[in-house]
């Protein structure tokens, strides 16, 4: 079985991961950087839907240490990101180790260093890597996660989950239900019906609907405003904008969107397209899934309709406690005690994960010299 020795081991090679990397080279602390996919940002180059953009404006989604090109559209479609990311990882001169699917890692008291075995799927053959610390990179998107439904094994059209999401050309047509109304789950049921899909949507609870014009403006402010101040601000123009969502089906929370992002990690849902095709009803609003019996999806308000496809934007799941050895690794904090580190977990995008990247490195450095 070989071995490798590093300082740093870094398991994720998503932005989270490469931004972490990219702050150690700089800094000239050794790493390895470990990813279970054949390719480094494998959510965004081989999961997301071909419309994507950012959704904030591109100042709040550099990673550290390299500016975006002069001329990058302020939301940028998922391939100028992409594009960025190969020139990020060129910069600084990372390099992935793909196809490195991690079993187990766990820290050893007396070795006083982190070891991590890996099954390299190119090889068939087990590895172990060890490092004086450990940086989690694998994020909060890392596996699809699709809700027990009853009924749901025995629905015979088609069942994806929101990542497998290309584009709505082959639906034209069908009646399709997006399961969530997060961002995702919107811009999906959006494109889908531009492509004449007969869309629908389920609404399970309450979400803020804003555009990202509004976001903008909302996290500038935030820079020297109260944040109740900001959700007031912020509120009275999405009702002057959207009017009442609820009559649509859609209710918001009684909290303010910035209050529940910072208390919650529950972001606002940006709108770009789907609200006023939900105010003509071009995109119908259901409540939460009951049942499922054969293709007919039956409501809690007791409707029934058939439909043709499901689509469920439910989020993710970790997958860091399936290897992670430690109970006291099971709610990650930025930093912990044995030399483990969390990257991307905050639920603050891409700002958030180039905040963490610069402090991880930072404290590793301490902690070398």
């Amino acid at each position: 079985m070989n071995q490798f020795e590093t300082e740093v081991l870094i398991v994720g090679a998503g932005p989270a991961g490469l931004a972490v990397a990219a702050c150690l080279n700089k800094a000239g602390i050794r790493n390895l950087l470990l990813e279970r996919e054949d390719c480094y940002a494998s959510l965004w180059r081989r999961r997301s839907y071909d419309r994507l953009k950012l959704h904030l404006a591109k100042q709040f989604c550099e990673l550290p240490h390299m500016a975006y090109p002069k001329g990058t559209p302020t939301f940028m479609p998922k391939s100028d990101f992409v594009r960025y990311l190969e020139r990020y990882v060129s910069h600084f001169g990372i390099k992935p180790l793909c196809e490195r699917n991690v079993e187990s890692a766990e820290f050893n008291p007396r070795a006083q260093r982190w070891f991590v075995r890996v099954m390299n799927r190119a090889s068939g053959e087990h590895e172990i890597y060890t490092g004086r610390f450990l940086v989690v990179a694998t994020g909060e998107n890392a596996d699809g996660f699709i809700p027990k439904v009853d009924g749901l094994d025995g629905f015979k059209g088609k069942c994806i989950h929101s990542s497998m999401y290309k584009n709505g050309k082959e639906f034209n047509g069908e009646n399709v239900l997006v399961v969530g109304v997060g961002n995702s789950g919107l811009e999906i049921a959006y494109d889908l019906s531009n492509y004449g899909a007969k869309t629908s949507i389920v609404c399970r609870g309450t979400v803020h609907i804003v555009n990202k014009y509004i976001v903008f403006l909302g996290m500038m402010l935030l820079s020297f405003l109260p944040l109740k101040m900001v959700d007031t601000i912020i509120l009275w123009l999405c009702n002057l904008w959207f009017g009442d969502t609820s009559r649509y089906g859609v209710p918001r929370p009684t909290a303010g969107p910035f209050h529940l992002k910072v208390t919650k990690g529950r972001s606002p849902t940006i709108d770009v397209g789907a609200m006023p095709k939900i105010r003509t009803g071009d995109i119908k609003v259901f409540p939460a899934i009951s049942s499922i019996k054969g293709n007919d999806v039956v409501f809690t308000d007791g409707r029934a309709y058939r439909f043709d496809a499901l689509i469920f934007a439910t989020g993710y799941r970790r997958t860091f406690q399936d290897w992670l050895k430690g109970s006291e690794y099971l709610f990650p904090t930025q930093f912990k005690e044995n030399g483990i580190y969390f990257a991307g977990f905050g639920r603050n995008g891409l700002f958030g994960i180039s905040k963490d990247a610069v402090n991880i490195a930072n404290d590793i450095n301490l902690c070398l010299n």
